[in-house]
C-alpha cells in the first residue's frame, strides 16, 4: 500500500488505536500483537505524527521527520502562554 493511501485511511479514532496498540503491545479488546505488528504500528504513529499532525509535541515525530525534544525552559514558556500566566503554581507562605 502506499504511503499516502495508507495516511488517507488512518482517521484520528484508529491513530489513538494504533498508539495504545504500539505503547501496550495489545489492541484495545486484549488481543497481543506479534513483534512485527507492533513495529508496523509504530512506524504508522511516527507516519502520522510527521504528516498529518505535524505534531510539535514533545517527544513526538515533526513534520521533518525528527524527533522534537524541547528543554524545561520551553515547557515552562508553552504553559505560561497556554494560560495566560508567568507561573505554574504559587503558594503563600502563610504561618501556623
Amino acid at each position: 500500500m502506499q504511503l499516502e493511501a495508507l495516511l488517507n485511511h488512518i482517521t484520528p479514532e484508529v491513530y489513538e488505536r494504533l498508539c495504545f496498540a504500539s505503547e501496550t503491545g495489545k489492541w484495545p479488546n486484549g488481543e497481543v500483537l506479534s513483534a512485527e505488528q507492533r513495529e508496523q504500528c509504530l512506524q504508522a504513529v511516527m507516519l502520522y505524527q510527521a504528516r498529518v499532525m505535524k505534531s510539535t509535541e514533545h517527544m513526538s515525530v515533526g513534520e521533518s521527520g525528527e524527533i522534537v525534544h524541547k528543554s524545561k525552559a520551553q515547557f515552562k514558556r508553552e504553559l505560561a502562554e497556554k494560560n495566560g500566566q508567568s507561573a505554574i503554581a504559587r503558594f503563600g507562605n502563610d504561618e501556623l
